[in-house]
């Protein structure tokens, strides 16, 4: 093989002889040939840098974002990061599903009970107790009781199934206990659902980990979930067919009447709850509960434990002037 030298036709330019020169700590020096002095890096791959931005720049830069979609993200991250700072110190009694919605598992079910609640329900864990809620052991998990259907063993009969062979732990908090340290309990322990237990031992409510995910991003709906109606439908002036599960507040907001002085009652949430402060008890379907400014809460439907629907009837504030213009001539 021949070597080329510079003074050969396309021969490649050879460094000055002093460019090998070492220094006193025994490092070679950078070269100081007909090249100024570049790094040897620099000179073998400086063509193919130039290669690289020849070809990107024939290469449209893509287009800038809309300032409405730039506008639409920076709100989303700060709403974001806004329910993340309320989650801190939002309690866990905020979050929790009220005992009265709570679906269990008894003990002594079989196996074609417990396939019926995972159907009627549509959850995927369900807690398990002995005689009452407040005596839960455990959760169960959908996919260890359908892991038994279609293999080669007979179907699970009352005599070989036992809810307790499938059951997991779960966890048991106060309703004081803050949403943030919940959700870094359930990671770490790797338990999505706990009880809310009161100071005598009773069970208030239950929480799982999407319960307290959706504090954060919102409501999170799955294939599975079913359209949930709105809580109230205005059936005419001032006339409100509701869930009694309705937030106060954002009934208010939407009548534009207030139903209950800001600082009276903090405990009081929802419209069932204002009712029942009212009454002290829990109104019969059927019954007729009045307001102090002379609005009406109809009970639709009811059992012992709570309310469940009823018909409101506002008295607006022309409608209010009216009736006392009316009272006023009747007493002249």
């Amino acid at each position: 093989m021949r070597l080329v030298t510079e003074n050969e036709p396309g021969g490649l330019p050879r460094a000055d002889s002093g460019s090998a020169e070492q220094d006193e700590s025994g490092e070679e020096g950078q070269s100081t040939g007909s090249l100024g002095g570049r790094p040897l890096t620099e000179r073998l791959f400086g063509g193919f840098g130039r290669g690289v931005s020849s070809m990107l720049a024939g290469r449209e830069a893509p287009p800038p974002m809309p300032e409405e979609v730039q506008q639409q993200h920076t709100d989303r991250q700060k709403l974001l990061l806004a329910n993340v700072e309320r989650m801190g110190e939002m309690r866990v009694s905020d979050a929790m599903v009220p005992r009265a919605d709570i679906v269990g598992i008894e003990m002594a079910a079989d196996y074609d009970e417990v396939v019926a609640a995972f159907r009627s329900v549509g959850h995927s864990r369900l807690p398990v107790y002995n005689d009452t809620l407040d005596d839960a052991e455990g959760f169960i998990h959908v996919k260890d009781v359908f892991m038994l259907t279609g293999q080669e063993h007979e179907s699970p009969t009352p005599g070989t199934f036992n809810v307790r062979g499938f059951m997991r732990r779960l966890l048991t908090v106060p309703p004081s206990m803050r949403c943030g340290i919940l959700l870094q309990k359930m990671q770490a322990d790797r338990v999505h659902m706990a009880l809310v237990i009161d100071e005598y031992g009773g069970v208030d409510g239950l929480v799982t980990i999407e319960d307290l995910l959706e504090l954060i991003v919102g409501e999170i709906e799955d294939e599975h979930d079913a359209t949930v109606e709105a809580f109230w439908k205005k059936q005419g002036d001032g006339v409100y067919r509701v869930d009694a599960r309705a937030w106060l507040d954002e009934f208010e907001a939407e009548a534009g009447i207030q139903l209950l002085e800001p600082g009276k009652n903090d405990d009081v949430d929802t419209l069932g709850g204002l009712v029942f402060m009212i009454c002290n008890r829990i109104p019969a379907r059927g019954e007729v509960i009045r307001h102090e400014a002379g609005h009406e809460f109809e009970i639709l439907d009811a059992d012992p434990r709570r309310i469940k629907r009823m018909r409101v009837s506002l008295v607006l504030p022309e409608n209010a002037d009216n009736t006392d213009g009316a009272a006023l001539q009747a007493a002249q």
